[in-house]
């Protein structure tokens, strides 16, 4: 069911979010937690689809060492299967008596091959041993190439390094209330610079008899800071110009609301600019909760501290209200 109270008609709607106004064709949010979009793409063949440079640059590292070592074996592999299949007259030194002791005797032949180590214990005696060796160290010589490649590209490739709060929460405020999230820098010694933040959100309204996704900027407390070295808490008030006045809970269950955030800033060591994405769905939006301070002073009064793990502590204030 459609949120249908009634928003000041004279908020700004934002038309340039890049996302469509038809609810029956989303699924789930629109941006995930990390920053990615909620997008399948489909109707196009995979190679054309995928890129393989950028996908390798993006893969989490475990993924990215599973495809290297899957990658080195299963070129070793096929290099040893083709050395089998031309005999093993045309290698010299094999000593192995069993199928399976020679397989391993030439896998590990294949992989010093591919690594131009070349121990020298066994060496190719045939032309056709030959030409297969040497097209193998000139794979080799690629494939490390594009790994070195990869791995530096990776190791260079700035990032904003932020960690999110997990919740929003919808706070009182002054003398108001507003919506709130936090987040910090989680990197020693990695300071941002000139550090701006656009919020929005998108809601799920009924007009006229019609379903559809508006979406709003939603004005903050403040937009830009010159330095991010400590948590920054962003705010915005719910007032005549929050397209969330008078929302309860349920409203913005039944909006399915989700608030969908973009920060950019300068990385001063790779000077370069930086940004970082993610949202914020009706699931992880709370009422009647306030965020805890994540930071201290050291015993000694000379240094602050950032108590990272205290970046989702929030205590209930409608329990404090009841007790």
């Amino acid at each position: 069911m459609a949120f249908n109270k009634k928003i000041n008609p004279y908020l700004k709607v934002n038309n340039d979010t890049g996302f469509g106004s038809n609810p029956n064709s989303y699924g789930g949010r629109f941006i995930n937690k990390d920053g990615s979009f909620n997008l399948r793409r489909e109707g196009i063949p995979l190679l054309k689809r995928i890129g393989i440079y950028q996908r390798m640059l993006s893969l989490p590292r475990w993924k990215f060492l599973a495809v290297i070592l899957l990658f080195y074996f299963a070129m070793n592999l096929f290099f040893t299967v083709i050395y089998l299949a031309i005999g093993g007259g045309q290698l010299q030194g094999l000593v192995s008596t069993t199928p399976w002791t020679r397989f391993k005797e030439v896998f590990y032949f294949s992989t010093q091959t591919f690594t131009t180590v070349g121990y020298g214990r066994i060496n190719p005696l045939g032309d056709a041993a030959n030409v297969i060796s040497s097209l193998e160290a000139l794979t080799g010589f690629l494939s490390f190439a594009i790994a070195t490649g990869l791995i530096y590209g990776r190791f260079a490739k700035p990032k904003a390094y932020l960690q999110f709060s997990e919740m929003a929460l919808i706070s009182p405020y002054k003398d108001r209330t507003a919506l709130m999230f936090r987040f910090a820098t989680y990197k020693d010694k990695h300071t941002l610079t000139n550090v701006e933040i656009k919020v929005g959100i998108a809601l799920r309204v009924e007009e006229g008899g019609k379903v559809e996704y508006k979406f709003y900027d939603l004005p903050l407390e403040r937009y830009k800071v010159d330095f991010l070295p400590m948590n920054w808490t962003v705010v915005h008030a719910i007032d005549e110009n929050s397209p969330l006045q008078g929302f309860n809970n349920d409203d913005i269950a039944a909006a399915d609301a989700e608030l969908y955030v973009l920060i950019t800033g300068f990385d001063e060591v790779f000077s370069s600019p930086v940004l970082q994405r993610t949202s914020y769905t009706y699931k992880e939006m709370r009422f009647d909760a306030k965020f805890i301070p994540m930071y201290r002073e050291s015993e000694d009064g000379q240094t602050t501290i950032l108590e990272m793990h205290k970046i989702n502590d929030f205590k209930d204030l409608s329990k404090e209200s009841v007790s």
